[in-house]
């Protein structure tokens, strides 16, 4: 006996000559229901974008180009399992923000004492201060491409002029210049398109490994990691989304919003590789100083994407620079219980804009000093940050799988197995640097 069959969905009954109406008016329910969907997604957009874009910053091109330049497409499944684990860590963050209402440092000062808020403390503000340098050496080296100008100009004016727009802002109006800002980093699709990479190669290198096993190499892979996902962005990203006050019911949204801002960024990153592969590792040409990768690329491809180059690097350096220190604010602040935020005054939150301004202070004056070599400074503060990952990462697994701090929202089975998968991965690449350097 066969089943009977599911009763069919009445339709509406609409009036006679009331057919056209009765359409239009439903189509303009469900784009009026669509558009704000969208309103809500665009409302919520920003902590993602921003925290992910500002990865392609000077240090990160460059341990890009220099990745390209040297190992070809060979390494690009490195930067396919970053932006994977950036993902993950950045959705970790901006979730634990939303859910507890407090940034990274203030929740370990609560849960783990001032010892523990030290040492998470410590690495954030050496890590931000390290690539902070890293942007000033970007900008030094994109305008001297650019203009001719040296550093001893570009980078005071440059550090006051980012600077006044953070500090004398609000939060949405800065908010909004930095994500339009961001448009700059186009300039390396475009290079990256210029140089015609081997699309074959650059897809087999997405995800096929394999590697020399040098110290180069390894050290080249593990700035990669440290560039991509960098421990600033994780205590940027919980304090912003914090500081933009979003909510439970935004989470859905600031997902989409993470994962836009990660993609990009690797996208960004696949580019300037493939654009360096193509030219550079060709050529035999290596890349020794910050605007090398961008000046070699003018004879191979043509002037036009050395100019992209140029002005992708001082963009994306103005971008980091403004956020880096955001994040360096953000965790003095929590660490010693100050307010904290963009919207409040110099006055009702001395500490942050103490800190802020002291980040960009010694950063500047760093770069300033005669003498330092821009690359060493780019490459080796990225891969330091992967070293200083192995000191926050764990915190932030731990607070999310607290149920206690997160309750339902807490880290379940397969997110806490992705993420000591990340961790186990980061602390074995930075043992085989250690090794390879003390045995080379």
């Amino acid at each position: 006996m066969t089943a009977p069959a599911p009763p069919r969905r009445r339709r509406p009954h609409v009036p006679a000559g009331r057919a056209i109406h009765f359409r239009l008016t439903r189509r303009a329910r469900h784009r009026h229901r669509r558009r704000g969907t969208l309103l809500a997604l665009l409302a919520v957009m920003g902590p993602g974008l921003l925290a992910g874009l500002s990865d392609d910053d000077p240090a990160g091109i460059t341990t890009y180009s220099v990745l390209g330049a040297d190992y070809g497409y060979r390494l690009l499944w490195v930067l396919t399992l970053s932006t994977a684990a950036l993902i993950v860590f950045h959705e970790l963050a901006a979730r634990t923000g939303v859910v507890t209402g407090k940034g990274l440092i203030a929740l370990v000062r609560e849960r783990y004492g001032p010892r523990a808020t030290a040492v998470a403390l410590g690495a954030l503000v050496v890590a931000n201060v390290g690539t902070l340098c890293a942007e000033f050496a970007g900008i030094a080296a994109g305008m001297e491409l650019l203009t001719g100008a040296g550093r001893a100009l570009t980078v005071p004016v440059f550090a006051f002029a980012i600077s006044a727009l953070v500090l004398r802002s609000s939060f949405h109006r800065v908010e909004h210049v930095l994500l339009a800002l961001s448009a700059v980093f186009i300039t390396y699709i475009f290079a990256g398109v210029l140089a015609h990479p081997d699309w074959g190669a650059t897809a087999r290198g997405l995800v096929v490994p394999g590697m020399p096993l040098t110290r180069k190499a390894v050290l080249e892979a593990v700035a990669t990691v440290g560039t991509t996902l960098a421990p600033w962005g994780l205590a940027f990203m919980q304090s912003y989304a914090v500081d933009k006050r979003l909510t439970v019911a935004d989470l859905k949204y600031e997902r989409l919003d993470v994962a836009a801002g990660a993609v990009m960024t690797g996208v960004i990153g696949l580019f300037i590789v493939v654009a360096c592969a193509a030219t550079l590792h060709v050529h035999g040409v290596h890349v020794e100083e910050a605007g090398d990768a961008a000046q070699a690329l003018g004879p191979l491809v043509g002037d036009f994407a050395t100019t992209l180059f140029g002005l992708g690097i001082v963009g994306a350096a103005m971008l980091a620079a403004a956020i880096v220190p955001l994040s360096t604010a953000y965790s003095v602040a929590e660490g010693l219980q100050r307010p904290s935020g963009l919207d409040l005054s110099a006055r009702e939150a001395p500490a942050f804009y103490t800190a802020y301004a002291a980040a960009m202070a010694v950063a500047a004056g760093l770069v300033l000093l005669p003498g330092i070599p821009l690359v060493p400074v780019l490459v080796l503060s990225q891969a330091l940050n992967a070293v200083l990952l192995l000191l926050v990462l764990p915190f932030l697994r731990a607070l999310a799988g607290d149920a206690d701090v997160m309750g339902e929202h807490r880290l379940g089975r397969a997110g806490r197995a992705a993420t000591g998968a990340v961790i186990v991965v980061v602390a074995v690449a930075v043992v085989m640097l250690g090794v390879l350097t003390v045995s080379g």
